[in-house]
């Protein structure tokens, strides 16, 4: 349980969105998009503030005017969590949101226009100390590529990545991270591969419009889980169709369960049978809403009954084991106390919490003892 990843992370040069490091030995970043019209700013800098509880590191926010550019600088000195500036076909909102200091600009160069275009916006993130994600996406390759090609491909995603990184290269500009998306798995998870052998900078991975929240659930962990399990990722995005909270919550499990981020309570619970003494989804479904809010570390067992729960127990901070006539409670692996179904979530939440606290006093006094 308590073993760390046996992943080997491809090496990656660091670069600064904000004050979240991505890349290098930093944390995988997890990060998400507001789907909130930009021009409201009370209903976008509610969304990223649900956003940032929930987890997020960084968010990425639509800016497709000039009007929404102005609009951006009002919400960037109202949220905390860094901002990225999603920018298609005019350039010059790129250079407006610069200096209303967006924490990272992401271009599609495939609809961004001329190199002298490309060039401004990269004077722009010089000037004001900026990353710039490209981000190639099968959907809006240039016009010449789909010609080439006559359909998006792997190699047609990683030739429009590398004509781009070729032109930062000549502008000596090498903060920036890439992305190569597409819906389709084989492909995504083809050209990062080719990309990642290529070139030296952190790639930000994602399966785009991988669809609703279970499907799209689904093939995002299988196309990311196939590359974060090769090292492959430095920040990654869940793209769903659904609330942007969803695709913090999926990236966060999709990294706890590859044990490449620690954040929050990770779970283990079975899935329920005859066997059971209480209500195993039913106490599930009721501590994940109630316990959200917890971004300590911490690993709890959940199983119905005697067969598996001891041995699950042992190797979590709390673990439940079903029985009969009371639950058997074990912290640090080792029995402490039974718990009744009459309150069974109440009585067991409260133990998770006083744990989270305890643990939470030990990182503080380590922490402090190291400064």
């Amino acid at each position: 349980m308590y073993a760390p990843s046996p992943i080997k992370r491809r090496f990656s040069r660091q670069i600064q969105v904000g004050n979240v490091p991505v890349g290098g030995d930093a944390p995988i970043a997890v990060q998400s998009m507001t789907n909130t019209d930009t021009l409201d700013v009370a209903a976008t800098v509610a969304q990223i503030q649900q956003l940032e509880k929930a987890g997020a590191d960084i968010v990425r926010v639509s800016v497709p005017d000039m009007d929404a550019a102005e609009t951006f600088g009002q919400i960037k000195k109202l949220v905390n969590v860094p901002l990225v500036a999603d920018i298609h076909f005019d350039y010059k909102i790129a250079l407006r949101v610069a200096e209303l200091g967006v924490d990272c600009l992401r271009i599609n160069p495939g609809n961004i226009g001329r190199e002298d275009r490309v060039r401004a916006v990269v004077s722009a993130a010089r000037d004001h100390g900026i990353p710039i994600r490209i981000g190639v996406n099968a959907g809006s390759l240039e016009k010449d590529l789909q010609k080439k090609y006559g359909e998006p491909t792997p190699a047609a995603l990683v030739e429009s990545a590398m004509r781009h990184i070729d032109y930062l290269d000549r502008l000596d500009f090498p903060d920036f991270k890439v992305s190569v998306k597409a819906s389709d798995v084989f492909m995504a998870v083809a050209a990062y591969r080719d990309l990642a052998a290529r070139i030296e900078q952190p790639l930000h991975l994602g399966i785009t419009e991988a669809g609703g929240l279970r499907s799209g659930t689904v093939k995002s962990s299988i196309g990311l889980g196939m590359l974060l399990m090769d090292g492959i990722g430095d920040t990654i995005r869940v793209s769903l169709a659904a609330d942007p909270v969803e695709e913090i919550k999926v990236g966060f499990d999709m990294l706890r369960s590859l044990k490449l981020r620690s954040k929050g309570i990770n779970f283990i619970a079975c899935p329920s049978c005859s066997r059971q003494n209480f209500d195993v989804i039913g106490t599930m479904n009721q501590l994940e809403e109630r316990l959200e809010d917890v971004m300590t570390p911490l690993n709890v067992s959940v199983i119905g009954c005697v067969v598996n729960g001891p041995g699950e127990a042992k190797e979590t901070d709390i673990g439940l084991t079903g029985g009969s006539p009371a639950n058997l409670v074990y912290i640090d692996g080792k029995p402490a106390s039974k718990l009744r179904n009459d309150h069974l979530v109440d009585d067991l939440e409260q133990l998770i919490r006083e744990k989270v606290r305890e643990k939470q006093q030990q990182q503080d006094a380590m922490i402090a003892r190291s400064v």
